[in-house]
């Protein structure tokens, strides 16, 4: 759960780049009208009377925690991360060139169906945290799911001990919110770096991080780095497994390591500037580490760029805890690990102003990278080739608090939802499945609780733009009353 993307449960507390924000439109004409249109949702593969369902291939046993709809399991094969000039192949190659093999094994091409121990057990989550819930997780069944995170491949990489440092890079998959920079499949770089006190003769631990430290490169960033290493109270360190020393030696590592790392990106991303703008004109390169908690790692930190003028969290990192290097039989190892989004950083360097783009197989979107995945180098921003407006819906719904449906929520898979346990994400995934990457953002914008009744009136507004094709009225008016009858079908709401 490196991701700064936070849990429905959890507020919002950075704010996007004014620089990535910016609105691409759609565009306009008249030969579509002649057309069946493309939106309608491909038929759902797991049917009531299914017992399995296939992805990327392979056959799994559902249960009634399958909630995986259709077009999520049609882009599991994508893998942009592995397709060759892509932004977010190429942000890859851009971070893994920081951490040079053999010391760093690259790890690209794990299966994205993983065991819930795996993806929560083996790090340590609780057994009531919010990310396993079925409103934020795709399930298969009741003990496989779509990785949230590149960290449910930590525990198998530690313990298969193949390299002294390693990176992860991957497709991960989260019910969530509908908008410009949030998508239900995103990818995630994890890393880590370990010692092992067997392997150091001396037994000097911190002497020999310190040595390594002295390999790295410098730099000349301003790095705002007020706290102590580690914090008894606010940020501890593992007293029980680290000596004050160990957990210094450590912390300076991470940060020298992936202050190289910002250092990498936001070069490149200023000479992508320049191309666009030889007058372009960049204030000097300033860091900050902030204090933070993370399920794994103590003491952990959050690592800021100060990018076109406000604070942008760019990665969580930290201390990896003990527990997890025993859990993986490698009970000698200590170090560090950090995790990064690589949609947000391919958005930053290539100036890419709606996460939909990602998935887009329109040329005139991929021929602007051709080549920079051999020549990095070539690296440009991305010019919108999408110009015309977008066409905005407003759908009421009244929640019928008093009115008991069914025992379990739609994001259970179940075809009638209970109202009690209605969820915000329940009402994303039906938009996101009937009316595919057509549509730019759900938002709730006004809500009533009638004072006697207790009825709860909500109202969304959609908002559908294609980045690729045209969007007539008559089409969009089409969507809309498709989007409004499976709402009401799958959650039992009243249509006002």
């Amino acid at each position: 759960m490196w991701s700064t993307r936070p849990t429905t449960l959890c507020l919002r507390s950075t704010k996007a780049p004014t620089s990535i924000a910016y609105i691409l439109n759609g565009r306009y004409s008249t030969h579509s009208l002649c057309r069946r249109p493309h939106w309608r949702a491909s038929t759902t593969q797991h049917r009531l009377n299914s017992t399995t369902t296939t992805i990327n291939g392979a056959t799994y046993n559902t249960d009634s925690w399958f909630n995986v709809p259709q077009n999520i399991i049609d882009k599991v094969p994508r893998r942009l991360h592995l397709q060759k000039n892509h932004p977010v192949y190429i942000t890859r190659q851009i971070i893994e060139s920081v951490f040079p093999a053999p010391t760093y094994k690259y790890h690209n091409d794990f299966n994205p169906v993983v065991t819930t121990h795996q993806n929560f057990d083996s790090l340590g989550f609780p057994i009531d945290h919010p990310g396993r819930a079925k409103s934020d997780t795709y399930y298969i069944n009741g003990d496989t799911l779509l990785r949230t995170h590149t960290s449910a491949h930590q525990a198998d990489v530690f313990r298969a001990n193949l390299s002294d440092g390693y990176l992860i890079s991957a497709d991960v998959y989260r019910r969530d919110e509908i908008d410009r920079s949030h998508y239900p499949i995103f990818h995630q770089m994890e890393g880590a770096r370990s010692w092992d006190r067997a392997k150091i003769s001396n037994g000097d631990v911190a002497a020999a991080i310190r040595s390594d430290l002295k390999k790295l490169p410098t730099h000349s960033i301003e790095v705002q780095d007020p706290n102590p290493p580690f914090h008894d109270e606010r940020n501890p360190r593992q007293a029980e497994h680290h000596s004050p020393a160990e957990a210094e030696a450590i912390a300076a590592h991470l940060k020298r390591s992936l202050e190289l790392m910002v250092v990498e990106i936001f070069t490149r991303a200023k000479a992508a500037a320049v191309k666009a703008d030889p007058n372009f004109v960049d204030e000097p390169l300033q860091v900050r580490w902030v204090e933070a908690y993370f399920p794994f790692t103590s003491p952990s930190w959050e690592l800021e760029v100060y990018y076109n003028g406000d604070w942008l969290e760019v990665l969580g990192c930290g201390v990896v805890k003990q527990d997890l290097y025993i859990n993986a039989g490698v009970p000698n190892q200590l170090g560090w690990a950090f995790g990064i989004g690589l949609d947000r950083i391919a958005m930053l360097l290539f100036q890419i102003p709606d996460i939909r783009l990602f998935w887009s197989q329109d040329d005139r979107f991929l021929n602007q990278f051709k080549g920079v995945s051999d020549n990095l180098s070539s690296l440009k921003r991305f010019v919108p080739f999408s110009k015309y407006p977008s066409c905005t819906k407003d759908v009421s719904v009244c929640i019928k608090t008093w009115f008991w449906l069914r025992s379990s929520s739609a994001a259970g898979g179940n075809t009638k939802a209970n109202i009690h346990d209605f969820h915000e994400n329940d009402v994303m995934e039906i938009v996101r499945s009937v009316a595919g990457d057509v549509v730019e953002d759900v938002k709730l914008v006004d809500e009533f609780t009638h004072p006697k009744t207790g009825r709860r009136s909500m109202c969304y507004r959609i908002n559908y733009r294609s980045l690729e094709r045209t969007l007539t009225n008559a089409e969009t008016n089409d969507m809309h009353d498709e989007v409004n009858k499976a709402l009401v079908e799958k959650l039992g709401v009243e249509i006002r």
